[in-house]
């Protein structure tokens, strides 16, 4: 079987048992075996249909597991625990263009093996001609300037607060000042859908009536991610909507939705898919369980979304700027030679002018949506003058400028330097 033929997944796996047998179980449990061979088990199934390891790494020893096991403790089997990295090629037609059944192999009962103690799902590594089964972006990185208006440079925007509460109109009256306070992205909260004080029936066409007498003002569309979050068919009508009102974006909390889910959306929309990743701390905050963003912004690419949250350097939220620096690059990067189904990274939490040194130096590159609240609705300029000290931070740190050289320069980066540098810290 050829490597067009097969996938890889690697792993980080704790056992006390040894690493390279457990990996041998894992390969079994998650392709044509079980415990114990069972009738119609062939040897000639088992060579076409089995995974097979194809690399461990034994990494550390620790004096206590990561979790607890019943099954390790019903056998009184104890430490120490190995740590291991552990790569497993899988067959592809094991799967065929089915991503729910690709996420189950990759990411399904593995978690509860009995011969572990932690296990995380770290990379997922596709031949193209795999990955061609899938859906690609539809707009990406491209299409999203495009619809937007922004040739260069990072798209900056802004999240709809208060996110629960306010009514369509109300709503559209806030979206009409950040569209004139210069805005090229506005979001939905991902906790705010279709709720009775301003369901999506009247808030798409009220909002869009703003950005559309935004644009006959000033020529700029601006990009609007409704939140239409909600079951399939409800979520294919909103999009239908917001498409018939000329917006150009729609946005889905993705570990709520689905795949299967989020796949029907892409097929039945060409607007933007903005993926919010709300959720995805409760699979990746431990190190030793879950899945790394390199997998997990994998399957979703293969679901065909165009954006994908990080987070933000320096931000509000848990993890290492390490690690939001690290998510960026993925979504960037192309998941297989050939593909050019780049997505287009979204930093948030705790973002504004002093974030885009930071940012710009670890990643080096201005593709991706910049938002901020705080840093820009704050600002004691006022929204206008807390979006352009973020465009002149980023102009800034593009051209080499240090951005406190910069703020001499420019009265609202210099206000937000001077206002937002004490509590940012």
């Amino acid at each position: 079987m050829s490597a067009a033929d097969r996938f890889e997944a690697s792993y980080l796996i704790e056992t006390p048992l040894d690493p390279r047998k457990v990996a041998e179980v894992m390969a079994g449990e998650q392709s044509c075996g079980t415990f114990t061979r069972v009738a119609g088990e062939t040897d000639e199934l088992r060579e076409r249909a089995r995974a097979v390891v194809t690399n461990v790494a034994v990494l550390e020893t620790v004096d206590e597991p990561s979790l607890p096991n019943a099954w390790l403790a019903r056998k009184g089997v104890d430490g120490p625990w190995r740590r291991a990295r552990v790569t497993i090629s899988f067959p592809v037609d094991n799967v065929g263009a089915n991503l729910a059944t690709l996420a189950s192999i990759v990411a399904g009962n593995l978690y509860d093996l009995g011969e572990v103690t932690g296990l995380r799902l770290d990379t997922i590594t596709l031949p193209w001609s795999f990955r061609r089964r899938f859906a690609m972006p539809t707009q990406g990185i491209a299409g999203t300037r495009r619809l937007a208006g922004v040739a260069s440079g990072p798209l900056v925007g802004s999240i709809i607060k208060p996110n629960v509460g306010l009514s369509a109109y109300e709503t559209a009256e806030l979206v009409a000042g950040l569209c004139a306070a210069g805005l090229d992205f506005i979001k939905d909260d991902e906790i705010c859908a279709d709720p009775v004080h301003a369901p999506l029936a009247e808030r798409v066409p009220a909002v869009m009536s703003a950005v559309r007498r935004h644009q006959d003002r000033t020529g700029k569309a601006v990009m609007i991610a409704f939140n239409i979050t909600d079951e399939t068919d409800a979520m294919r009508r909103h999009a239908d909507l917001v498409a018939q009102e000329g917006g150009t974006c729609v946005m889905a909390s993705l570990n709520c939705c689905g795949f299967s889910a989020i796949e029907t959306l892409r097929r039945s929309t060409d607007l933007a898919l903005h993926g919010h990743r709300n959720g995805y701390g409760a699979i990746s905050r431990h190190p030793l369980l879950g899945i790394s963003f390199q997998a997990y912004q994998t399957l979703w690419r293969l679901a065909g979304v165009d954006h994908m949250h990080v987070h933000g350097v320096q931000g509000k939220f848990a993890q290492e700027d390490e690690e939001v620096v690290t998510s960026a690059r993925d979504c960037v990067t192309p998941l297989t030679d050939g593909a050019d189904d780049r997505v287009m990274p979204a930093f948030s939490s705790g973002q504004w002018a002093g974030t885009a040194q930071p940012t710009f130096d670890a990643i080096g590159h201005a593709d991706l949506l910049f938002m901020s609240g705080g840093g820009i609705l704050a600002h004691p300029g006022g929204p206008a003058a807390g979006v352009a000290s973020i465009r002149q931070a980023w102009e800034a740190v593009a051209g080499g400028v240090p951005v406190a050289e910069a703020a001499q320069q420019h009265p609202e980066l210099k206000q937000a330097l001077a206002f937002f540098g004490q509590s940012a810290g």
